[in-house]
C-alpha cells in the first residue's frame, strides 16, 4: 500500500478506526476512554478531513481495544467517498 500524501493516509486510518469501532458496537467516548486518549484526539483522527497525524502508539492503544491487528488501519478497501 501507497499513499502519495499524508492526508490520504490519515484519512484511510481515520475511516478504518471508525468503521472497526463502529462493528465494535462502541461510541466514540467509550474508544477513547479504553484507548486512554481524548474524545477530542478520536474525533479528529475519524473526520473525513482529518489531517491530524498520530503515533504508532495511538494506532496499537486503538487497534488492541478493538482486538484487531494494527495492519486493519492501513487497508484502503474499506473507504467509503
Amino acid at each position: 500500500m501507497r499513499f502519495s500524501k499524508d492526508t490520504d493516509l490519515y484519512r484511510v486510518i481515520g475511516s478504518n478506526i471508525k468503521h472497526y469501532r463502529e462493528q465494535a458496537h462502541m461510541t466514540q467516548i467509550q474508544l477513547a476512554d479504553a484507548a486512554q486518549i481524548s474524545i477530542s484526539y478520536l474525533s479528529k483522527i475519524e473526520a473525513t478531513k482529518c489531517n491530524k497525524s498520530l503515533s504508532i502508539s495511538v494506532l496499537n492503544q486503538i487497534a488492541n481495544v478493538l482486538d484487531i491487528e494494527i495492519t486493519e488501519f492501513f487497508k484502503e478497501e474499506r473507504v467509503n467517498g
